[in-house]
């Protein structure tokens, strides 16, 4: 299992699960969130933040957690409404 141990790593998947959990709540689909932590991670594959170690692990895990539909809940809490309602 790949973990990160790097702190600037962390708080970039952090940062990264935050925004994507907000544009859920706000009825974004699935792969709109994909193409926003793409976004995310190509931005910081450019600038050369992380090292090469950490910067693919926080790939990886990115990945992993963006595709688990568990890691998302809809804005009244329950998972099953997270991309049902219309957006405005």
């Amino acid at each position: 299992m790949t973990s990160l141990q790097h702190p600037d790593a962390i708080r970039h998947f952090q940062s990264l699960c935050d925004a994507c959990q907000e544009l859920a709540h706000r009825f974004h689909s699935p792969g709109e969130l994909r193409i926003y932590a793409d976004g995310y991670i190509h931005a910081l594959r450019r600038t050369a933040v992380l090292d090469p170690i950490s910067q693919r692990r926080l790939e990886e895990l990115t990945d992993r957690w963006i595709r688990d539909p568990s890691s998302f809940v809809g804005p009244d809490g329950d998972p099953r409404s997270l991309y049902e309602s219309e957006r405005y």
